[in-house]
């Protein structure tokens, strides 16, 4: 474990296929052991989102995640706010359920997804939620310029539709 990483322009942010035991049964998949993070984690969540749905982009102070993409297909949006200045390293790819791969996002990257079909995500972070934690960046912000993969508008949350215009005076210190 990790049994193949997939590189990323973003510090810190890990991708692995990991290995896959299958037979006419189905499958089976160890997706991370505590030993190979930086750190362990603390609380597991399910996110199912329809298709078109945009979640994101959030970030983190003290928290990274670990992502699982169980089922449906899903376009990741990544950018490093840990610079504070400048424009920053992004990176964007297609987590596919049927393709089992892990991922890991340091806290300071901010993250999101665009749900291509229906999905299934499992998530694991280090720390227990604190909405103190987290913040916000628009999932549009032209200074990101993250090319989703949209066929139209995309179901965002209220809550995301209020995430500000990337503004480095409002990002905070990460740690």
């Amino acid at each position: 474990m990790p049994t193949e990483l997939v590189p990323s322009p973003i510090e810190g942010v890990r991708i692995w296929r990991p290995q896959v035991h299958g037979d006419s049964r189905g499958r089976f998949v160890e997706v991370f052991r505590t030993a190979s993070l930086p750190e362990p984690m603390a609380q597991s969540n399910h996110s199912r989102s329809a298709a078109g749905v945009l979640r994101g982009l959030h970030y983190h102070r003290h928290q990274a995640d670990l992502w699982y993409l169980v089922s449906g297909r899903a376009q990741v949006g990544l950018a490093d706010l840990r610079a504070g200045s400048g424009v920053p390293v992004t990176d964007s790819f297609v987590l596919d359920g049927d393709v089992p791969t892990a991922l890991y996002v340091p806290s300071g990257v901010a993250h999101g997804y665009l749900a291509l079909t229906e999905t299934d995500l499992i998530y694991w972070v280090t720390r227990e939620y604190d909405p103190d934690d987290e913040g916000g960046v628009a999932w549009d912000d032209p200074t990101l310029a993250i090319d989703w993969q949209l066929d139209g508008p995309p179901v965002v949350s209220e809550r995301d539709t209020r995430n500000p215009r990337l503004q480095w005076d409002l990002i905070p210190a990460f740690s």
